[in-house]
């Protein structure tokens, strides 16, 4: 069986204020090319169809047209909700798009209840694990402590178990939307830490065929059985050296896989630059960027006047402009934003608490920390549901 795996669209998004619809569109377009010239027998998309819970009606009517092209290819797709989708809002309206071979996937309760496929060689059972929220799925799958590895392991058991009771020989892959560890991250992708742990082991999901993730942007490869697709687009400029693509995967009669990477259009390259603003704009190997869309980094010790005006001459998709004047990192004028990047929201408390303090937080103090930031994300994630 040839699979298509592809993830985060994030339909509704745009890059530092443009507005990505247009790419969106085309990358759309660009799946249903490729379903039909390379004869796919079923598409799995990993999570992050939207970019929000509430996404804007464009959006929603480029989602409505994906899934009428794809059906009118007659050929299976199968969809899981991210951690940026409304799983509720998403999942509205399943049951009838099943008929259509659209089979959306947004209930944890249903983890262990496949969409079946069959090809020349028997079954292939299709489960979709959506974005689980462990403050959220913990009841559901009577697990004592709320984390990522426990509920995704309790899901993988629902999925082990059902596999046990099929014929012999029947194939799997799971669609599941989360950060496994080995993945490499990008700016773009919103942070799901829980209890100081994001990462969740890749042998939760030992015993299945394939594994078709969803969440991190950059397309990876973990394991051969288990891959990221990534995002078709980029959405930071942290993913400048990304290529963009998704998997083609063939899953042998014996459940062997081998994978293609196939690439994505790129609607305009990326560029970051850094230097001192005349150098950037004298720089002669920096001509191939001029027409990209560009980050430029100014290295000045002092802010040169008009900087924006003066890059656009040269570099006229200049997007983001950062001030980064070359100086130890303990000197006093270096930035907030630069002494805070990179460092998660416990550390910047802790950080905090050994400012004001002159000692960092001990032990319980840190659980204490942890358990707040851990409430604070459940509240949240709550009230996404509820809206």
């Amino acid at each position: 069986m040839r699979v298509l795996h592809t993830s985060d669209w994030h339909l509704g998004r745009a890059f530092h204020r443009v507005n990505m619809l247009g790419a969106q569109a085309g990358f759309i377009g660009h799946l249903v090319t490729t379903v039909r010239e390379h004869a796919v027998d079923a598409v799995v998309v990993s999570g992050d169809v939207y970019d929000r819970a509430v996404p804007p009606l464009a959006a929603v009517e480029l989602f409505d047209d994906a899934l009428h092209r794809l059906a009118d290819l007659d050929v299976p797709t199968v969809m899981i909700s991210g951690n940026h989708d409304s799983a509720r809002r998403l999942g509205v309206g399943a049951g009838l798009i099943d008929r259509a071979g659209i089979h959306l996937r947004t209930e944890p309760a249903a983890a262990g209840t496949p969409v079946v496929l069959s090809d020349a060689h028997g079954d292939v059972a299709f489960y979709g694990l959506p974005y689980l929220e462990p403050a959220l799925v913990k009841d559901e799958f009577e697990v004592e402590r709320a984390g990522h590895e426990t509920v995704l392991a309790a899901a993988m058991d629902r999925v082990r178990a059902d596999l046990a009771t099929r014929a012999a020989g029947t194939r799997s892959v799971v669609l599941a939307h989360a950060f496994v560890t080995g993945g490499k991250a990008s700016d773009s992708e919103r942070d799901i830490t829980v209890g100081g742990v994001a990462a969740v082991p890749s042998g939760v999901f030992d015993g299945v065929d394939y594994v078709a993730l969803g969440h991190l942007h950059g397309c990876q490869t973990l394991t051969e059985r288990v891959r990221y697709s990534g995002s078709p687009l980029a959405y930071s400029f942290s993913e400048a050296d990304h290529r963009k693509s998704m998997w083609l995967v063939d899953l042998a009669a014996d459940g062997s896989v081998t994978a293609e990477r196939l690439d994505c259009p790129v609607p305009r390259p990326l560029a970051r630059i850094r230097g001192t603003l005349e150098d950037l704009l004298a720089d002669p190997a920096l001509a191939r960027h001029e027409d990209a869309w560009v980050e430029a980094t100014l290295t000045d010790p002092v802010r040169p006047a008009d900087p924006m005006a003066r890059l656009a001459e040269r570099f006229p998709h200049t997007l983001s402009l950062v001030f980064a004047p070359e100086r130890a990192p303990d000197d006093p004028a270096v930035s907030y934003a630069r002494r805070l990047a990179g460092r998660s929201d416990q550390q910047i408390a802790h950080d905090f608490v050994a400012h004001v303090r002159g000692a960092g937080p001990d032990e319980r103090e840190s659980a204490v920390l942890r358990e707040a930031f851990d409430a604070v994300r459940a509240d949240d994630a709550l009230r996404e549901v509820a809206r």
